[in-house]
């Protein structure tokens, strides 16, 4: 995972906008300022994103521009890119336990997940001791409490139950490194691996692995889950990501498509599942 910040370049497109606004207004930035009743330098500060406007700012812009048919949007826009980014320091405030139920309402009323991974096993398909060990990796690097890992765990698999139900529908799309990258030693790896080779049998999920060595006509990238055709979440380093913005749905969709194109399913991915065994009992 990256540590760069997805919500930046929408940051970016807003001011790029207001620029845009500005420009076909004829208006300097001074100018703008001056009639708005801010300081000089609180322009440029907008377009180029060290400072985020607020709604009376974005209002006071668009009047100034004789664009007030764009305030709604430039509004929704603005507080959209606002909650797009959400750092780990904030999201562990409720603690690891209790985060693992955060989504469950989002799961319910979903009626396709598409998930892809390129590093690791997805949680919906996690054993709890894949997931003690992935968690105690995680709880090390953000300096989060090591007792809380167990139950933080099994409340993890609270979400299971939502697997061949069909409500929601589920396709998951793994890199076959993913299978391999050995998270807790060699029998939890065992495990998760007979495990996943179990859930891919289940009605209403298809899991895809895209082999090793196969010629790309998409490289591998981040990993991340869309939500019928309204919601990416993406993790990080250093936070999660998420927007419903149509246009970086769509593309996500055709993103999607094409990895789609380059797995395998069936036997042929249960075949991939036993090649990474063979890959980590080698190490």
């Amino acid at each position: 995972m990256s540590d760069q910040q997805p919500s930046e370049s929408a940051k970016r497109s807003l001011g790029t906008r207001l620029k845009e606004l500005r420009l076909d207004a004829g208006l300097t930035g001074i100018e703008l300022a001056r009639r708005c009743g801010w300081h000089k330098t609180k322009v440029s500060k907008l377009e180029h994103g060290p400072q985020r406007p607020t709604e009376e700012d974005l209002r006071k812009w668009a009047t100034t521009c004789n664009a007030q048919g764009l305030i709604p949007e430039l509004i929704a826009t603005s507080r959209e890119i606002e909650q797009m980014w959400s750092d780990y320091k904030r999201r562990h405030k409720r603690g690891m336990k209790l985060l693992q139920f955060q989504a469950m309402d989002l799961y319910a009323k979903s009626k396709l997940i598409r998930v892809y991974e390129s590093l690791f096993i997805p949680g919906f398909l996690q054993t709890v001791e894949y997931t003690k060990a992935q968690f105690t990796i995680h709880a090390r690097l953000h300096g989060l409490p090591l007792e809380d890992v167990e139950e933080a765990a099994h409340n993890r698999m609270a979400r299971k139950k939502f697997l061949g139900t069909g409500a929601p529908m589920f396709t998951f799309l793994l890199e076959a490194s993913a299978l391999s990258n050995n998270t807790g030693g060699l029998e939890v790896m065992n495990g998760q691996l007979d495990y996943l080779k179990e859930v891919s049998s289940l009605p209403y999920v298809s899991v895809g692995i895209i082999p090793q060595g196969r010629v790309r006509s998409l490289y591998p990238g981040e990993g991340f889950y869309l939500f019928d055709e309204s919601l990416l979440k993406q993790e990080f380093w250093s936070g999660a990501f998420q927007t419903s913005r149509p246009e970086n749905i769509a593309y996500f969709l055709r993103v999607f498509a094409a990895l789609r194109d380059q797995a395998v399913f069936g036997s042929a991915a249960r075949e991939e599942i036993e090649a990474a065994r063979g890959r980590l009992q080698e190490t």
